[in-house]
């Protein structure tokens, strides 16, 4: 397939934080959460404290901005800086540093895959309310490469957020466990069979009818929860799709994805493996929580 035919980038969590994770019928406790529910009180306005963190980041990167403007990781540190900013206007500065510890996780997952599979790659770069992305320097051999390069993100995302529930089994911190949640969350809505997510991804090296059965998933779950996302990810993945579907006979293609039955099932065990082990986490470590 030429590069034309085949997107250069991952974008493994893009309907994370301005969607479904952020809706109004879940939110995730703050680090310090002095009101309990039913204490009659109203809890204070963070727009202070907000406005105070973004100074504060202003200041450092006034200060340092030209020092990292140096350094080989200065696009990555300095979205990462500014994504923690985004967050924390939703959550708070504590849960937006994990929440974007632990998507620096799952894209270090892509990368150090890309790297094993000698596909060069940009490193990661942190979009506020999209997620991340890499951009692929180069095409994989095959379906098979591409879905071992999909799957390494949730694969690292998911053992990330196995670490912190087992953090916060031990300590009963709350906080904690709403951060796994959001992590196994966040994972399981990747590996969606619908592209461009990194489950679409993955399941092309099985069957392409599948994409067909992931688009329309994310339609329903559009209509069931709508987002502002959302869409963005069905027009992407409705366009990448025609894009593959148009090309599916020519000889680039078929050598593409014509993989040996070992292959396929190595991507299918590992694939179904993952969406069960993000569904078991997601209902262990949820928390409902009444808002208002």
């Amino acid at each position: 397939m030429t590069q034309a035919d085949h997107p250069d980038y991952y974008a493994p969590l893009p309907a994370t934080a301005g969607g479904p994770a952020a809706g109004p019928y879940w939110t995730p406790p703050p680090a310090n959460d002095p009101l309990g529910p039913g204490s009659g009180r109203t809890r204070p306005r963070r727009r202070g404290r907000v406005g105070s963190g973004l100074a504060a980041l202003g200041a450092f990167l006034a200060k340092y901005g030209v020092l990292l403007a140096k350094l080989k990781y200065a696009g990555l540190v300095i979205s990462m800086l500014v994504s923690v900013a985004a967050y924390a206007l939703l959550w708070g500065w504590s849960f937006a540093a994990g929440f974007v510890a632990l998507l620096f996780v799952h894209e270090a997952g892509h990368w150090v895959e890309m790297r094993r599979q000698r596909i060069p790659a940009s490193k990661p770069m942190f979009i506020p309310f999209l997620g991340a992305i890499i951009s692929m320097r180069g095409m994989p051999v095959n379906a098979y490469q591409e879905a071992r390069v999909a799957l390494a993100g949730p694969a690292t995302g998911t053992a990330a957020s196995v670490l912190v529930a087992l953090w916060a089994a031990h300590t009963g911190s709350a906080f904690l466990q709403a951060l796994a949640f959001v992590g196994f969350f966040l994972n399981l809505f990747n590996l969606l069979p619908a592209l461009p997510l990194d489950g679409g991804r993955a399941v092309g090296a099985l069957h392409p009818a599948i994409w067909l059965a992931g688009l329309a998933g994310l339609v329903a779950f559009e209509l069931w929860r709508p987002s502002p996302v959302v869409p963005i990810i069905i027009i992407l993945g409705g366009v990448e799709l025609l894009r593959r579907w148009r090309n599916r006979n020519s000889p680039a293609a078929r050598t593409y994805y014509s993989l040996t039955r070992s292959q396929r099932t190595a991507v299918a065990v590992a694939y179904l493996g993952l969406v069960a082990l993000t569904i078991y986490g997601a209902h262990a470590t949820y928390v409902l929580r009444h808002v208002g």
